[in-house]
């Protein structure tokens, strides 16, 4: 019978590595609070392009889509969702801001992960929401050849409910016992919540959105301002392979969460990075603004969207990015790569 331990499992997920990455996170928290009080009015701006970012990653890993400007629309609360994938972006939107704005009284508790759900559902017909499954589910995949094969087989849907008290209980018992870093608990936590898989849809969106709660909780909100679902979308084979090394023999309490939690650090490794380089760009106040256009271009390997550096310099406007573009492209500093919507630019090898 599988037993959640968070109080002995954790002493042996303390490798060098992880270790390193932990030691590493810890000090951009320290660094977290000056970047947020130096730079609160540019950072309200990556606020509202997270929440965009989010809200259409999260979505699009499992298969829901909708075009960019429609998606925009939806975040900013400008439009009615027009269709069932619409609705469960804007259920996504619901939650996230619900999160964003009061995590600091949204416990991890079983009837609030149900109300969650709940309001994920909430523009939906369907009455799925706020409901444990009510029948047997799995995880499949498939091959090359298109035959689906059962990757893993979740908690039965009869005891789906006290696995979730269970868990929940004793992960804020380890949290109040405070013996093991709380970034070794959350992705113990969520795998958990993955391989329980306690809903007929919506768990691997939950499980992000539940992500985000624990880490703000927790004292780690760079997920406000990089949208760590967008860069779990980007990696999300290796998201995929991490979870199916973590779940192996899940059942039988033999399970290895160290792969998963490799994964989640070095996620969030990867957005206080990103968050440092952004706070680094809009603290440039002495350059001109061309210059700094320039700057985040040198700072990016490969090549560079239009989008990109809007997103890195939310206090630039589109008009002045697009002509220190056409400028550099002029100068032969850079080289425009396709056209239309899916234009970039490429560093020359001309460039000094």
């Amino acid at each position: 019978m599988k037993t959640f331990d968070f109080s002995e499992r954790p002493k042996a997920l303390l490798t060098p590595d992880v270790v390193a990455m932990l030691t590493s996170i810890h000090e951009h928290k320290g660094k977290q609070a000056l970047f947020i009080e130096a730079h609160a009015d540019a950072l309200t701006t990556l606020v509202a392009i997270a929440k965009i970012q989010s809200t259409g990653a999260s979505n699009a890993i499992e298969g829901i889509h909708t075009t960019d400007k429609r998606l925009e629309a939806l975040v900013r609360d400008k439009s009615a969702p027009r269709n069932r994938a619409e609705q469960e972006i804007a259920g996504y939107r619901d939650v996230l801001a619900t999160i964003h704005e009061s995590y600091d009284y949204i416990h991890p508790r079983p009837n609030v992960i149900l109300q969650l759900h709940q309001q994920l559902y909430a523009f939906s017909k369907s009455a799925i929401g706020g409901n444990y499954k009510n029948a047997d589910n799995f995880i499949a995949e498939t091959d090359a050849g298109g035959k689906q094969s059962v990757r893993f087989q979740p908690v039965p849907a009869y005891l789906t409910a006290n696995a979730m008290d269970m868990l929940c209980e004793l992960f804020s018992q380890a949290l109040k016992k405070d013996e093991h870093d709380p970034l070794l608990l959350i992705p113990m936590f969520v795998l958990d919540f993955l391989c329980i898989h306690p809903f007929n849809d919506g768990n691997g969106r939950m499980s992000r959105l539940l992500t985000l709660l624990l880490l703000y909780r927790a004292g780690y909100i760079v997920g406000k301002y990089i949208s760590l679902e967008k860069l779990i979308e980007q990696s999300k084979d290796t998201y995929y392979e991490a979870l199916q090394d973590s779940s192996a023999q899940w059942h039988d309490n033999e399970s290895n969460y160290l792969p998963f939690i490799r994964y989640s650090l070095g996620i969030l490794q990867k957005a206080y990075d990103e968050f440092a380089g952004r706070v680094e760009v809009l603290g440039q106040k002495g350059l001109s603004k061309p210059d700094r256009i320039k700057t985040v271009i040198d700072r990016k390997l490969g090549k560079i969207t239009k989008k990109e550096i809007m997103e890195t310099c939310p206090d630039i406007s589109q008009v002045t990015v697009e002509r220190a573009l056409t400028a550099l492209v002029k100068a032969g500093y850079l080289v425009k790569i396709g056209a239309g919507r899916t234009v970039a630019y490429g560093k020359t090898d001309s460039r000094r």
